[in-house]
């Protein structure tokens, strides 16, 4: 990457203090340009102030499955948090979400061999570092985690989705790397098995692309705030996930 950093974000969820810390986290350290994995506005938080952060930023950015739902899906048939953001965002919001592109292979000014996408390269539901069983959510094997990337070749694939910040290293030299969440660091799910994701801090996550590869960044920010936010809009659930990184 001829010395450049590159900012890696995902699954913000509308968590305004997280994005702003990481922001502000990011320019400390020097990044040269920032790109977004999706998921951006979902969850009982600050949609709609994110969403004018984020267009006014204008960053490469993928749709996330949450995303997708904003535009394409009924209130009767949003979850609780999809429909929270969607009471809160116009017209506008949703035509810069409805105009997201589901991946993204960026010309950026460091010349990076990357490809963007928010769960795999053809599917934003499918996890693509982990699996999911009976006893929960493990590391996928790297011959799976190839196999799912499919015909992409680009030197780094990225992806969010998961919440767990993961890098892993193919027999053939790529990369792939989740940066983590940087406004939820915990949820639990019930597809395609019951599972919780968790990583047991209430930080911000990013990562930074650069000459030695990437590297996963936990940022502390006012997270209490944010859980205030979250249990006022009856979303204890989401409160707990913001104080402790926990699921539960």
């Amino acid at each position: 990457m001829t010395g450049a950093r590159l900012a890696i974000l995902s699954d913000i969820h509308g968590n305004l203090p997280a994005l702003e810390a990481v922001i502000a986290d990011a320019a400390s350290r020097g990044v040269d340009a920032f790109v977004n994995l999706g998921d951006c506005l979902s969850g009982p938080l600050w949609p709609r102030e994110t969403a004018d952060r984020l267009i006014a930023l204008d960053w490469p950015t993928v749709a996330g499955n949450q995303d997708r739902a904003l535009v394409t899906l009924g209130p009767e048939a949003m979850g609780a948090s999809d429909r929270f953001a969607a009471t809160c965002l116009d017209a506008r919001h949703l035509a810069w979400l409805g105009a997201l592109p589901p991946t993204l292979a960026p010309m950026l000014p460091m010349g990076s061999d990357l490809f963007l996408c928010h769960g795999t390269p053809g599917s934003d539901m499918i996890y693509l570092l982990e699996d999911v069983g009976a006893d929960g959510a493990r590391p996928a094997d790297p011959d799976v985690v190839a196999a799912r990337i499919g015909a992409r070749r680009e030197a780094v694939i990225l992806c969010g989705h998961t919440h767990i910040p993961r890098v892993l290293r193919l027999a053939d030299g790529r990369t792939v790397a989740n940066p983590g969440s940087v406004g939820l660091p915990a949820y639990a799910d019930d597809m395609p098995l019951p599972h919780v994701m968790e990583t047991g801090s209430p930080d911000a996550r990013y990562a930074i692309l650069g000459g030695d590869g990437v590297e996963l960044i936990a940022v502390a920010y006012d997270c209490a705030s944010a859980a205030d936010k979250a249990l006022a809009e009856g979303r204890e659930d989401w409160a707990i996930a913001l104080r402790t990184g926990r699921a539960r």
